[in-house]
């Protein structure tokens, strides 16, 4: 059984987000009420479709008398227009309704890919997702941002589209590597420090060992961090203003990604660098934040930051970032813990500052 976390945007369209324990029964309830069961599309990440295909995929697409199968290469690479075409097209050649389900079982990478694609096709297709990541749980699979990447950054192609509703079901929690639990940790953890800092003292009571077991807690700390995600959105759906806080940490990160090709750390990795930089940066600016905050999860992380590009030329990628305004780069900064901020930072020095410390740390 689930709990249900409502969703109301300004664009009135409420959705539901069920968080519990193997809750396929609540998944099929809600398509055999929602949808006809002639056709269903399912965008399936590929490591997940082969360990769960024979028992939590097979228990929900069984529900339909014809499915299409569309596999999702693991990483960043597959957020790509040659892998969206693909799918588009066959997607499209499967004979498919407006009102066809388009149900998306996997990570950040196949939901912003799966859900772009049900923007895209027959202007725009009713959307189900099923994280199986912490990170997409957390995070990615709420609010309804949909996009791929492109070679001048990330996520700069896409589209503001929200889902009929989001499962989140823990029992994929069970199988996915360490690595991955260290990820969505990130993102966590920024919860921690923009809105609700009682999240870190739960982190603290929760056994972040090698091997994932359910409790309780868990599915608290997935609740709470979706119910922040489900606030801050449900009040600013487009971030024309509040939603950019959640973004903390996120303009270094994302250039922090770039730097290494999407491939020498993961997005929770260089959230994490990316809010050392800026609690940094909000000292700096004359607020008093304290790095133990985040320095008690230190040990988690192990990747590296050692650029060969300058700082200068680091501070010119972050002016790509979709947060820039009138050619001055916007930072989310902490006036205090739960208290976020942007800030226009007009003097640059500032920003080195902040990478030179984000690069003594992780080099």
């Amino acid at each position: 059984m689930s709990n249900r976390i409502q969703l109301n945007t300004i664009h009135s369209n409420e959705h539901e987000i069920h968080v519990g324990y193997e809750i396929e029964d609540e998944i099929n309830e809600f398509l055999s009420k929602s949808f006809s069961l002639r056709k269903s599309i399912f965008i399936v990440d590929e490591n997940v479709f082969r360990i769960y295909k024979d028992s939590f995929i097979k228990a929900i697409a069984s529900k339909f008398e014809d499915t299409l199968f569309c596999l999702v290469p693991e990483g960043e690479p597959s957020k790509s227009f040659p892998i969206f075409t693909e799918l588009v097209n066959k997607v499209l050649s499967f004979g498919v309704e407006r009102s066809t389900p388009v149900i998306v079982i996997g990570g950040g990478v196949t939901g912003d890919l799966g859900g772009f694609i049900a923007a895209s096709c027959l202007r725009g297709m009713p959307l189900i997702h099923i994280p199986t990541t912490l990170l997409s749980m957390v995070d990615s699979s709420i609010g309804g941002k949909t996009g791929i990447n492109n070679e001048v950054g990330k996520n700069l192609i896409g589209a503001f589209y929200q889902p009929k509703a989001v499962f989140t079901d823990l029992q994929f929690l069970n199988t996915l590597p360490h690595p991955e639990i260290v990820n969505g940790l990130g993102e966590v953890i920024k919860y921690g420090m923009i809105s609700d800092q009682s999240i870190l003292q739960l982190l603290k009571e929760i056994p972040l060992t090698e091997s994932f077991s359910y409790s309780k807690e868990w599915e608290q700390l997935v609740r709470t961090c979706a119910n922040i995600k489900v606030d801050i959105v449900s009040k600013d759906f487009k971030e024309a203003g509040l939603r950019e806080i959640l973004n903390f940490g996120h303009t270094f990160a994302h250039v922090i990604e770039r730097e290494g090709n999407y491939k020498s750390c993961s997005h929770g990795e260089a959230v994490f660098m990316g809010m050392w930089g800026a609690v940094k940066l909000s000292g700096l600016l004359g607020f008093n934040i304290d790095i133990a905050n985040l320095s008690e999860f230190r040990p988690l992380y192990n990747s590296t930051f050692d650029p060969k590009e300058s700082t200068e030329e680091l501070i010119s990628m972050m002016r790509l970032d979709k947060k820039v305004k009138d050619g001055s780069i916007k930072v989310i900064i902490l006036e205090d813990l739960e208290k976020a901020t942007s800030k226009i930072i007009k003097d640059v020095s500032v920003l080195k500052e902040a990478w030179e410390f984000i690069i003594k740390e992780f080099k």
